[in-house]
């Protein structure tokens, strides 16, 4: 639902205007007052230079969020940055590089060889 408003909704702040936001995840608290949601700028990192705009643009959001869901409370959204893509990007980087390409391809065979005592693999 909190992404469907970042697609419907203009927004008033110039920071945010013509922004696209991707809401990748939201954590609700126990209590149901408090909701994290982790956004991302897909193709982009500059997340953190418009969390400020994100956070002074909770309350609209939240009172948008109340007319369009039926809830006794609404819960508080606090927004964080979600670097998974960008730490999933760096370690698919990283297994690319030569250096570890060379080493997972000269370990690959030895790895599955049994030993050379004949004793079994899980021993």
């Amino acid at each position: 639902m909190l992404a469907d408003l970042f697609t419907r909704v203009e927004f008033r702040d110039p920071e945010l205007a013509g922004v696209h936001v991707t809401v990748t995840e939201v954590r609700i608290s126990p209590d149901l007052k408090h909701a994290t949601a982790f956004v991302a700028r897909l193709g982009r990192t500059d997340i953190d230079a418009i969390l400020p705009a994100l956070r002074r643009a909770a309350p609209f959001l939240r009172s948008e969020l109340s007319r369009a869901v039926r809830l006794r409370g609404v819960p508080e959204i606090h927004f964080q940055p979600d670097t998974a893509l960008d730490y999933a990007m760096e370690i698919d980087a990283l297994l690319r590089s030569p250096d570890v390409a060379k080493d997972l391809k000269e370990g690959q065979g030895a790895a599955l060889d049994p030993p050379e005592d004949g004793r079994p693999l899980d021993s």
